[in-house]
Formats: structure tokens, sequence, C-alpha cells
């Protein structure tokens, strides 16, 4: 696995992050960004990438409607999903997360429809670019973040992948280790963002380590599906700025390195061994 953080694209946003000592940069195009001028920029982005040995290991674009009151594919939000794949790929990033907005004045069913017809738009057009389509999983403008959905549109869709994201889990008062147990097969992407709730309220996206999720079995869940993507740092939270927000992300640096096995780790295959 390696172990990233969502930040901006401009060489000095690689810069933090190659001082940081991560593996990776995670982009977030969202809906107020213009993907056109995203998609002039993907070579200047490219060549920033190489030159601090700093892939993008995934890009997205959170909060943008696609699907009209009438249930219609909105000509201009395609249009931008699908520069932002071009971006990708010219990039070299491997997954592209998008969501897709629920037609309140039609039923689960025909939305599911929606859905699936949208993002098999993505997936064709992505083919033989080297980019996977994935859905994130909270619900800003997006209704498939959970088993209900994924039942009908990731079954539908089986090149569909899942971003996952505990803390919306956690929200919803959802499990996430169930549904971690049940669809980590499908999870391309992972964010790392904590959470902690008071009293049954949330009070904090706190550091990943100083929350309640249970990192340690979430990790155990992601290595029993053979996962080996980026964990991708968020930092989310409105407490933590400033000096003690860098001391924040520090913090989850060292404290998700020791989940992470190292690439060369060795051992020896004696039959002794348990």
């Amino acid at each position: 696995m390696k172990l990233g953080i969502i930040n901006g694209w401009d060489e000095g946003n690689f810069r933090y992050v190659k001082e940081k000592g991560l593996d990776a940069v995670e982009f977030c195009v969202n809906h107020n960004y213009d993907a056109d001028e995203f998609l002039a920029r993907a070579e200047e982005i490219k060549a920033n990438s190489v030159k601090y040995g700093i892939p993008v290991g995934s890009m997205g674009r959170w909060g943008m409607e696609r699907i009209d009151a009438e249930g219609k594919i909105i000509p201009a939000a395609l249009h931008a999903d699908k520069a932002l794949i071009d971006a990708a790929s010219i990039i070299g990033c491997p997954i592209f997360n998008v969501g897709v907005n629920y037609t309140d004045s039609l039923g689960f069913y025909d939305n599911c429809r929606i859905a699936i017809d949208y993002l098999s738009q993505l997936i064709d057009y992505a083919e033989g670019k080297n980019v996977q389509i994935a859905t994130y999983n909270c619900d800003w403008a997006n209704f498939v973040y959970n088993d209900k959905a994924w039942s009908v549109i990731h079954t539908a869709l089986p090149k569909l992948g899942i971003k996952y994201d505990a803390s919306h889990c956690l929200s919803r008062r959802g499990d996430y280790l169930k549904e971690l147990r049940d669809w980590g097969d499908r999870v391309v992407h992972v964010h790392i963002k904590g959470v902690l709730y008071i009293a049954g309220d949330g009070y904090d996206d706190a550091p990943a380590g100083l929350d309640q999720i249970n990192w340690g079995g979430l990790m155990d869940v992601l290595y029993t599906k053979d996962y080996n993507g980026m964990l991708s740092i968020e930092p989310h939270s409105r407490y933590w700025n400033g000096k003690k927000g860098q001391w924040g992300i520090d913090f989850t640096i060292n404290f998700m390195r020791k989940f992470i096995m190292p690439e060369d780790y060795e051992y020896d295959d004696s039959p002794y061994m348990p």
C-alpha cells in the first residue's frame, strides 16, 4: 500500500508531499473548479509528478450535480467528467472518483437505472486510458454510498470501483467493518480521515489515531481483501489548523505507517513458521 495525502496540483504541493515523506498525492477537482482548465495543465502536472517522484494516486470530482430534476444527464457535467478522465490518463492517475445525485421526483429503481447509464458512459470512455471509475461513499451530491445502492449499481457494473471512507459510514450510524467485509473486493481507493462522536453527535474529524475508528480492524479487513492501493490522508477538521494541524498530519503519517507492510519485507519461509 502507498500512504499519500489530498493536496493541490501546483509545484509547491508536490514539494510539500515529497518533504513529508509520502508516496503519492490525491486531487479533489471539485465542482467549483473548471475541468477544462485543469485538463489544460495536465502535462505540467505530470512533469511535476515526475520531477518530485510523487505519483498522482487518485483524482475525484465531488459535489457536482450530474442529473437534472427530470432525471436526465446534464451535458456539462458529463463533459467535465470526461475532461478529467483525459487529464487523469495524461498524468498517469489510475483512479477517478465520482458520485451520482438522487432525483427526488423518481423512485429508487429509476435513480439506479440513471446512475448505471451515467457511470457506464464514464467506464466506456475511460476504456483504454488506464483509468478506473469509482464511486465515492459520501452523500455530497451522491446516493451511491452504501450497500443498498452498491447491490444494484455495482452488481450491474463489474468494472466500477468504490472509494471508501469509514468516517462517512459512521456519520450514517453504519458498520464500516461490515461494509468493508462485504464490499472490500471492490474498494480501489481509501481515505484516512478520523472522526469523533460525543453523546451521539459528531464532534470532530480528528487526525487518524486521535479518533474512534478501529484502524487496526479496518486495516485487517483491507489486508484480507488483498487491497494494495493508496491510503489517502484527508485533513478535514475545523479544530486542527495551523501549527496544530501540521502536527496532526505528522501524527497521522507516523500512526498509519505502522500498519503498512513494507514492499521489500523479507521472511524465512520455514516449515516451522506459524
